[in-house]
């Protein structure tokens, strides 16, 4: 297996662990609003922001053009 696959895999199994850990209900606070919801969801749409941002971000700077 490839290198890159393999540390995908483990991040992407570190993620589930999180999630399957932070299933209870928050209150998500943001300036002059908030929202109650599952800390799995918030989990959820960090990480893909996240990955977004860092798609993003290469993209601007050139690494993604080989």
């Amino acid at each position: 297996m490839k290198p890159r696959l393999i540390f995908v895999l483990v991040i992407a199994f570190l993620a589930l662990l999180v999630l399957a850990q932070n299933a209870q209900e928050v209150t998500f606070r943001f300036l002059f609003w908030s929202v109650r919801t599952s800390q799995i969801f918030l989990v959820v749409l960090m990480l893909a922001f996240g990955f977004i941002l860092g798609f993003v971000t290469g993209k601007l700077w050139g690494r993604g053009k080989r």
